[in-house]
């Protein structure tokens, strides 16, 4: 059972960068969380040791979650008929973290290997994992070397990189590094990630990023397995794109402790009206860290197609993101929250959406000559416009004060700089809105 249980961490452990075991404290905790009794206590805690360790052995960063009988109780209790079943216990409570970890499953003093002996320097060893086929090795020393806060190294391994394999391998390292250094086994939960809140501003007003964070929080659109705190002041994207692993890794310590970061200071409202964006910074902890009882069971899943359909949950986030972002354009003065994506892809959100606004502006453009034209057609009198937001389109119609009908469009969503359902308020800087014909 021991050797199946190690030979089992030897499999996965190479696709982890961390996992959750279960320790538990008596045997009466055992038998409520496993009822069926597989095993007994001594046995179970002599594998989590040797799971552990094997993980170790591959660079896993090993969290342990304590069980306790009312928890326990009220688990079993929740579960159909009293029966535990197939189910298996996550708690919501902090995670053990490092050597606090290991003393609690019976591994005091135990620790990671050193590495091999190998030729070169780190900066040619990174270069020579990152052109090689061993992520897990790659991330191991990229990982120390962030935690060293050896930015020289990392510098000079991209140099090497972009002088043997190109500018777009050393860009594709550099982007794998920043991505490394934004997540990492701190928190409560086991693992919090750096993540940011684009925003397109108004060009006369600043909006309140506290409003915007709540609104974003209560909206229904972010997963139940994260929870998000975000920074209450805006940051100025060139600050986040300024940001070396290293000081990204010290941003993420620094949230993850409650702390202010000092590598990332709040930006100055005149420069962010300036350049147009802001982007509001926060940490995510995720509450899903691979638990061992679950993928020795189930193995890894598999991640989804690129070209397949979101879920329904999926979906229904998707579909509540955009309408806070509607609302969101409404109540903070025309503002266009971008999607939540990590640290690292602010910049890339950002060109993103600037591309599609140049596509969304031919949108608009189209709107502003249909206007044109219907003035035209009733020259001397006011054009009004009645606009119904439908499923991915946008329709207008257009009367005048006197009731007559002019024209109507139809425009997709896909051409419009907001959501259909924010457009009336960047429609009534172009004319007159009405809730129904005019009579």
């Amino acid at each position: 059972m021991v050797a199946g249980a190690r030979a089992r961490a030897r499999e996965l452990a190479p696709e982890l960068r961390s996992v959750v075991l279960t320790h538990h404290p008596d045997a009466e905790t055992l038998d409520l969380l496993r009822p069926d009794g597989e095993a007994p206590l001594e046995a179970v805690r002599v594998m989590n040791r040797a799971v552990a360790a094997e993980m170790l052995r591959h660079g896993v960063v090993v969290l342990v979650q304590q069980a306790d009988r009312a928890s326990a109780r009220r688990w079993r209790d929740a579960r159909p008929g009293g029966s535990a079943g197939h189910s298996i216990w996550r708690g919501r409570g902090p995670v053990l973290h490092g050597a606090e970890a290991l003393r609690l499953l019976g591994l005091e003093g135990a620790a990671t290997p050193r590495p091999e002996k190998a030729t070169g320097t780190p900066a040619d060893r990174l270069m020579r994992l990152f052109a090689g086929e061993d992520g897990a090795a790659f991330e191991a020393l990229a990982e120390a070397l962030i935690a060293q806060g050896r930015d020289g190294v990392l510098e000079q391994a991209a140099r090497k990189v972009a002088l043997r394999y190109g500018e777009e391998a050393a860009e594709e390292l550099a982007q794998d590094l920043l991505s490394l250094a934004e997540g990492a086994p701190v928190g409560p939960s086991g693992w919090a990630t750096l993540v940011a809140l684009p925003v397109a501003l108004p060009h006369d007003t600043l909006p309140d990023p506290v409003a915007l964070g709540e609104g974003l929080l209560a909206s229904g659109a972010l997963p139940e397995a994260g929870s998000l705190r975000l920074l209450p002041q805006w940051r100025a994207p060139e600050a986040i794109a300024a940001l070396t692993p290293t000081r990204t890794r010290q941003v993420l310590l620094a949230l993850a402790a409650g702390e202010e970061p000092s590598m990332l200071p709040a930006a100055e409202a005149e420069a962010l009206m300036r350049d147009g964006f802001g982007v509001l910074v926060g940490l995510q902890l995720d509450w899903e860290v691979p638990l061992w009882e679950e993928i020795a069971l189930a193995g890894l899943p598999e991640p989804p197609a690129e070209d397949a359909p979101l879920a329904p949950e999926e979906a229904m986030r998707a579909e509540a993101f955009e309408r806070w972002r509607g609302a969101a354009f409404e109540a903070q003065g025309g503002c266009v929250p971008l999607a939540l994506v990590p640290l690292s892809e602010t910049g890339a959100e950002i060109a993103d959406f600037l591309e599609e606004a140049g596509e969304q502006a031919g949108g608009l453009r189209e709107i502003r000559d249909f206007v044109e034209m219907a003035r035209q057609e009733a020259p001397g009198e006011e054009v009004v416009c009645l606009p119904r937001a439908g499923e991915g389109e946008l329709r207008l119609a257009l009367y005048t004060r006197s009731g007559r009908l002019l024209d109507e469009i139809v425009l997709e969503a896909e051409r419009l700089p907001v959501p259909p359902a924010a457009m009336p308020a960047l429609l009534e800087t172009i004319l007159p809105l009405v809730a129904q014909p005019p009579r």
